[in-house]
């Protein structure tokens, strides 16, 4: 049951950012125009891209889980803290809280690894 529950979520954690990077990129000048406002360089928006859909994958395949997790858990923090520090909006607040729950399971990644169904699993085992 652990190897199923490891697969399952690294499923739900990773394409959470697969999803968001695509969507992104559909609406690329409303998301560069909302990271400006909040005071992030709109130039940023293709690593931004990139970071969410090339890490969501990684964590979803289980490659480099741990190394991944790391960057994802403070990308995850970041945005939190950049994007939905509102407190005084509650759906703000919720997304906060929610970014914090995702940065609690990379840390568990970071913890445990991706575990026997995944690349670096295999990698373990030859």
């Amino acid at each position: 049951m652990n190897k199923i529950s490891q697969l399952v979520a690294r499923i739900f954690l990773g394409q959470i950012f697969v999803i968001s990077g695509f969507l992104k990129i559909s609406g690329y000048e409303g998301t560069q125009g909302y990271m400006e406002a909040m005071g992030v360089p709109g130039m940023l928006l293709p690593l931004v891209i990139a970071l969410e859909v090339v890490g969501g994958f990684a964590i979803v395949t289980g490659w480099q889980t741990k190394r991944v997790s790391m960057v994802l858990a403070a990308f995850t923090l970041a945005a939190a803290m950049i994007f939905h520090s509102d407190f005084s909006d509650q759906i703000q607040m919720i997304m906060f809280m929610k970014n914090m729950a995702i940065t609690g399971g990379f840390m568990l990644l970071m913890a445990y690894g991706a575990g026997a169904y995944s690349i670096d699993g295999y990698r373990i085992r030859s």
